[in-house]
Parts: structure tokens; sequence; C-alpha cells
């Protein structure tokens, strides 16, 4: 039945909002999203807000894979896995993930949202301490909320390396000590301090879990993330990651570590047991997708190359970048109203950046997020910097 209460308070906020023009804006797109989309009542623009870091998303042979996977094996499986069982397609895509990343096994999900809400209710023991990067992903948060409220978690400030092993020795009476950062941070595109990391974590005996979505396939020589961009392959004791970003674009995720983490995944973790096996469709177009990149390690020079030249491009107009080497450029305006007005004004420019506020980043940090993909050619990169000397 409608209730008025509701209805009111959800036309209040709607309202408050707009009147602050802080109402975010959904655009109607046409077709794949490459380095350029048609957008209704816009057209033609060029894509600075993709994670499609490497262009794989409309990839001839990603889309081609995609369909043979879904001729082969149909939409799904219309279940979970430990009921109608696991298709050879999501066999090879684990085993492959686990080859790329450097671990012994993997497990794929629907998202990277539900891996990484596996990860914690389902490994963390009674007697053990969580310790989270203040900046990380809301995904991991929330994954942490959802451990029993007897088990203490404690947020580091971001980076502070100094405050993480004071609170490790802390902790020391702890049967297992979590430690849980983004390899690549979302909003300020900066990259966790690895080495540093993993160092602590040999010493203290602690477990130490990355979320590389935003580093797999756009940071190392070979496009195997974070760990990669440090030579660290094979150090770390988890990983989460995403296949709907570098590796091919279009949804799922996954958890990369030992055979016996993933087996306790598969046997007790309730987005495992709970929800539908990856698609077909995915499995393949991704797995197609690492090949790719296994094979055409240019395309991870191009993006490397692509993210020089526009770094150098807005910090000549004089734009104030965070120094990283990484294909998330934060330009920080701090106003969210400005911030959303900016985005629109580059839009009418031919530019698809989007201002990000609250409650994605803290109020008055709003900023303009771009991110560079290599499929960008050096027309869109000349006429992406003039709409933003044009701003």
């Amino acid at each position: 039945m409608p209730n008025p209460s509701f209805d009111s308070r959800a036309r209040e906020l709607l309202k408050s909002l707009a009147d602050s023009r802080q109402l975010k804006q959904f655009y109607r797109v046409a077709g794949p999203l490459g380095p350029t989309a048609t957008i209704e009542g816009q057209g033609e623009v060029i894509v600075l807000c993709s994670n499609n870091y490497l262009g794989l998303a409309d990839h001839p042979e990603v889309v081609a894979a995609g369909i043979e996977g879904l001729k082969k094996y149909g939409a799904g499986t219309a279940s979970v896995r430990f009921i109608c069982g696991t298709l050879d397609c999501h066999r090879q895509i684990e085993e492959t993930i686990a080859r790329f990343v450097g671990t012994e096994a993997a497990l794929t999900y629907v998202s990277c949202w539900n891996a990484n809400e596996a990860v914690f209710p389902t490994l963390v023991g009674p007697d053990d301490v969580i310790l989270s990067d203040a900046l990380n992903h809301a995904s991991i948060i929330d994954s942490i909320r959802l451990v029993s409220k007897s088990i203490p978690r404690e947020v580091y400030p971001h980076s502070n390396l100094a405050d993480l092993e004071a609170k490790l020795k802390a902790h020391a009476g702890k049967t297992c000590r979590w430690v849980v950062t983004d390899g690549v941070f979302s909003m300020e595109g900066d990259v966790a301090r690895l080495p540093e990391l993993v160092a602590l974590c040999r010493q203290y005996s602690a477990m130490l879990v990355v979320d590389d979505s935003h580093g797999i396939g756009a940071l190392g020589k070979s496009g195997r993330g974070t760990p990669d961009h440090f030579g660290l392959l094979g150090q770390i004791d988890m990983l989460t990651g995403t296949l709907g970003k570098a590796l091919g674009g279009a949804a799922g995720g996954y958890v990369a570590a030992g055979p016996d983490a993933i087996e306790m995944l598969q046997q007790r973790a309730r987005p495992s047991l709970f929800s539908n096996a990856l698609p077909a469709t995915v499995a393949c177009s991704a797995k197609k997708a690492i090949e790719i990149v296994q094979h055409q390690p240019q395309r991870v020079a191009k993006l490397h190359a692509n993210v020089a030249r526009i770094r150098a491009g807005l910090t000549k107009l004089g734009f104030h970048l965070h120094d990283s080497p990484t294909a998330i450029i934060p330009i920080m305006i701090g106003d969210e109203a400005d911030a959303i007005a900016k985005s629109r004004r580059l839009m009418e420019l031919g530019v698809m950046v989007i201002g990000f506020g609250f409650p994605v980043v803290p109020k008055g940090q709003a900023r303009l997020r771009v991110q560079v993909s290599a499929a960008l050619e050096d027309s869109h990169i000349e006429r992406a910097l003039d709409a933003f000397a044009r701003l």
C-alpha cells in the first residue's frame, strides 16, 4: 500500500538535491562504450569516465567469445553451483585468473562486491581482528560490517603504516590479524604501499587482502595489477578483483588465494551458496580478455603512455594533480554543485567526465575523475585537452 510519509520524505530529498544542483544525471548511451560513445541528446563524446582501461569492452574477439559462450552454455545455470554444478567455462576462467594473478586457486562471483562480501564473514574467526585502510572501497567496508560485532575491527589512516604497525602490535594476542587495502584507491587514484604492507604482514604473521579491481589490467608491465607493479606477484595472501573493468568490462568478480581459503568460500560463503554462478557469456569473454592482455603487452604500454600524456597536458593547463602512475586522475573541485556543473559543461564540449560528490566522496571533497583508456588515440586526447582548456 502507498505510504504518504515515505512519499513525502523521498520527494523532499530529491527536491533538496535538485535545488542545490547536486542531483546526479544518468545519461542514456546508445551502443558500446569505446574511446567514444553516443549519448542521447548530445551525440558523440569522448569517454574519459570508463573503467575500460585496455579498450577490451568492445573488442571483437572478446565480444565473439561471449557470443560463443552464450551459444554453448545458454544464458546460465539458473541456480547456484552446488545445486546445478559448475560449467567448464567456470573452471577455465578460474584457472586462468589464478595463473594471471599468481595464486594457486580462484573463485568467481557475479561481481567483486559479492566477492568482497564473501571474504570476511566467511574466513574471519572469533579470536581475529580486522585492520582496514580508511579509504577502502565501500564493498570492503560492507563486508567487514557483516562480521560478528564481537570481533574487533579498526581503521588505520590512509596509507599510514606506522599507525597500522601500532595496531598490529596492540593486537598481538589475536589468532589471526587481517590487513585489508585497495591496490588502487578508486577515488584518489593512488597506489597502496604494497612492499611495506607485505613486509609488515610477514613480520607480524598477518593475512594481507588486496582488492585490486582498479589495478588488474592497468598496472604492471604485463598488466597483472598492483603486485606486478611492485614485483610482488605471488606474494599476496588473498586478492579480490573484478572482470568488469579492464578484463572485458561486462561484470563478474573473483577471489584469488590458496586452495584452502577458496574451498572454505565454496563451502560456507553466503554469496557463493545463495547467488547464481557467473554467466557463461562473462566467463568466456573475460577469459579471452586475459588472453589478449597476455599476448598483447603493447596494450598496457599504450595505456601507460596515454596516462602520461593526459597527466602532462592537464598539468600544463594549470590543474593540480596527485602524482600517481594509475589511470585514475582526480581533479579536486571541492563544492559538489560546482563539480557537477563542470562535468555538464565538459559534456557540452564533447567529453564525458563525471563529477563525484557525497556520498561517494566526503562532503567538501567533490572532484572530477578522469579515467584513461588504451583505446584513446592522439586525436581523442587532443580534443579532450582542448575541452579542459576551454573549461
